[in-house]
């Protein structure tokens, strides 16, 4: 399953809008998807939403969107 995870750049900053920021994740749920970026980015993250369907296709025809893969 696909995640998009939305998140600020550094893990104590108060969320705005203007900062938030997004990367696509491959994973088995949700909780799977926040262990990868917890562990391996400083970010601190807003929210986790499963892509599929039509909302999937929607968001591969941005510009910005590519699966991030972590080495574990």
């Amino acid at each position: 399953m696909i995640f998009k995870v939305t998140y600020q750049p550094a893990k104590f900053d108060a969320p705005t809008r203007e900062n938030t920021q997004a990367l696509y994740v491959e994973a088995s749920d949700k909780v799977e998807a926040r262990r990868l970026v917890e562990q391996n980015t400083p970010y601190n993250i807003e929210f986790i939403q499963l892509l599929d369907g039509k909302h999937l296709e929607y968001e591969q025809k941005s510009p910005d969107f590519k699966i991030t893969e972590f080495n574990v």
